[in-house]
């Protein structure tokens, strides 16, 4: 018989869940509109041909595609090897494909820098583990048409500020950019065509170490002069992480890295301090090694960091070549994500500003109209109310009223004066 349970790597949520959840997702929503994001939708499947263009990293090989309808079983058979070949949908497993692809579409109805707000499901056949799931929420912004600077510092900002409203002051941004990391890796002597390898391997570095990415590095085959040269650079010590200046990016990289990029990121640093005054130094910190393994980015490249957690809350980078894969013709591009699901494990349950709930406890012979009465009553007031015949074991139901979001209640019974029903906190 078929299991109860929802299929593996994908949750259900009960109402007190599914509350918190909209009230992240509302504290963020409202952060993000307004720093001027606007929200949009796209479906939830996208072409075949379209997650698979090379463009989604290794995101691609964890797609759920959908088997075209009307085949037959010798047509299955036949091409039980070619995917492409019995599939032409997929579920999306991220929102930036089909962002790209939405701007591509509807270019002419917007405007000429575009701020885009995407909040929804996603789908990875992943292998399910704690913090790992096969269905999980994206919280995206976007800008596209803006090359400069500004777009960049727009993004860290209103995630910033979201962050802030959420609770979690105090969040700093490790940034770096891609082509800084092909720009080490020239200066090293590492080949064009192995540099994509060996930044899989430089990715390790928090968890391997400097010997284990030297070790790995070898075992590529990688040049040894240019193994010897690096590891070298990677043993010196780094300079004070509170600084984020052209001298101290420049201290933290070998000569040769392009003036032009090191001027870009100093032009992020010096908006967002002066859009954050209050914080002090710049929520910033220059990171040479911080390589995220998305292939499609070509440029700044940042990941969110708090220090109540080790891991990552959210990241993102510019991807100014993806929109053209669809429209011909580049179009500038840069995204920030939260990590939504982190988020909401990470945070407290607090009610600060949610809709008061009410319990209205009511006898069994209350006449029916009275009852609905009572309950237009409490809900004119601006409050949630939810509907209990009064049971024997009051004080569970209650119990199990608050462990649902329900703050207060009321008790009801036959002839009350409605006017005159009062809530009563369920701490008391």
């Amino acid at each position: 018989m078929p299991t109860v349970n929802p299929p593996r790597g994908m949750r259900d949520f009960l109402p007190a869940d599914k509350s918190r959840r909209e009230r992240v997702l509302a504290v963020i929503r409202d952060r993000y509109r307004g720093h001027g994001f606007d929200e949009i939708e796209t479906p939830v499947m996208e072409e075949y041909g379209r997650l698979h263009a090379g463009i989604g990293g290794d995101n691609e090989k964890l797609a759920y595609n959908v088997l075209a309808r009307g085949l037959d079983a010798e047509t299955i058979r036949a091409a039980a090897d070619d995917p492409a070949a019995l599939t032409d949908l997929g579920l999306r497993y991220d929102l930036t494909v089909p962002l790209a692809r939405f701007y591509a579409s509807h270019r002419a109805a917007l405007p000429s820098v575009f701020r885009a707000i995407q909040i929804a499901p996603v789908w990875r056949a992943e292998r399910p583990q704690k913090g790992r799931y096969r269905q999980f929420v994206q919280c995206d912004i976007d800008i596209i048409g803006d090359a400069t600077a500004r777009a960049e510092a727009e993004l860290i900002v209103a995630s910033l500020d979201a962050l802030d409203a959420l609770g979690l002051e105090g969040g700093t941004v490790r940034v770096n950019d891609r082509r800084v990391l092909d720009g080490m890796l020239a200066a090293f002597g590492f080949g064009e065509a192995e540099r994509p390898g060996i930044l899989i391997t430089i990715d390790k570095l928090d968890k391997v170490g400097v010997d284990g990415v030297v070790a790995e590095l070898r075992e590529r085959g990688a040049d040894e002069s240019a193994v010897a040269g690096f590891e070298r650079f990677l043993r010196l010590p780094a300079p004070d992480a509170a600084a984020f200046g052209a001298d101290h990016i420049r201290a933290r990289l070998p000569e040769g890295v392009s003036a032009e990029v090191i001027d870009h990121l100093v032009g992020i640093g010096e908006a967002v301090r002066a859009a954050r005054p209050a914080a002090g130094e710049i929520p910033l910190v220059f990171d040479p090694f911080l390589v995220r393994g998305m292939g499609y980015y070509t440029g700044t490249i940042f990941e969110l960091a708090h220090t109540s957690v080790s891991y990552s809350l959210g990241g993102g980078g510019r991807y100014d070549g993806m929109i053209g894969r669809f429209l011909g013709t580049d179009v500038p591009a840069v995204g920030f994500s939260l990590g939504f699901e982190r988020l909401v494990d990470l945070l407290g349950v607090a009610d600060a500003g949610q809709q008061p709930a009410v319990v209205l406890v009511h006898d069994r012979d209350v006449p029916l109209g009275e009852l609905l009465a009572a309950k237009a009553h409490v809900v004119a007031t601006g409050a949630r109310v939810r509907l209990e015949q009064r049971p024997k074991n009051v004080k569970a139901m209650l119990e199990r009223a608050a462990a649902d979001g329900y703050t207060s209640f009321v008790s009801l019974r036959a002839g009350d004066d409605i006017a005159a029903l009062e809530p009563r906190s369920l701490d008391a």
